[in-house]
């Protein structure tokens, strides 16, 4: 099996991968790349992002046929494909941090700032908070209902059709926190930050 890692300069990845590399023990290829090849013949794709809506799709944009080849690996083929925080987000229609952004249009919606109850709540939302799995999901496979993940956001992704909600988690508001539409997941949290859990998560990844 291959796995592919997207490398488009979002920032440091190396958390992912040595997770990723840590749950597979070199039984399953691990590429990190924006090789458009690789990507087309990877079995699952790994998209990560760092920073701000605006520079990872600014990002995806610079390297010319990236996101035409991710669209046709996860819309058309429908293989699978797992974004972690700002790649979970770039899922959506549009996104409003620093400027309005269009995303991938993969799944109905919008990316807004978290609603901090005017200064109630810190920005970012940095930290262990607990989940709420809210429908069966082949990520959270094994994974208890109310276990900890770790977070780094100030947005949230708010998708239209809330049935591809996966989890949920509490922070000034119910934020939604992962996503499962067929082939597409996605987590606002970091896997490969939240220890063993984290692990499990890539783990269920892998061998969907």
């Amino acid at each position: 099996m291959n796995v592919t890692i997207v490398d488009y300069n979002s920032g440091n990845i190396s958390s992912v991968i040595n997770s990723f590399k840590e749950v597979v023990k070199g039984k399953v290829n691990i590429d990190v790349t924006s090789d458009l090849k690789t990507i087309k013949t990877s079995d699952k794709v790994v998209l990560p992002g760092q920073g701000s809506f605006k520079s990872c799709i600014d990002g995806l944009n610079g390297i010319n046929g990236l996101i035409d080849t991710l669209n046709e690996f996860a819309v058309i083929n429908k293989k699978p494909l797992l974004g972690i925080c700002v790649g979970l987000q770039m899922f959506a229609d549009v996104g409003y941090e620093e400027v309005e952004t269009k995303g991938l249009g993969w799944i109905s919606g919008k990316v807004s700032k978290i609603d901090n109850q005017g200064g109630k709540f810190k920005l970012p939302h940095i930290g262990w908070n607990e989940i709420n799995i809210v429908k069966d999901s082949n990520l959270f496979k094994n994974v208890k209902n109310k276990s900890h993940m770790y977070f780094v956001h100030s947005y949230e992704f708010i998708p239209d059709d809330k049935l591809v909600i996966s989890a949920t988690t509490d922070y000034s508001s119910t934020v939604v926190c992962a996503i499962e539409k067929e082939n597409i997941f996605g987590t606002q949290f970091h896997p490969e930050k939240s220890d063993n859990i984290g692990l499990k998560i890539i783990k269920n990844f892998i061998n969907l």
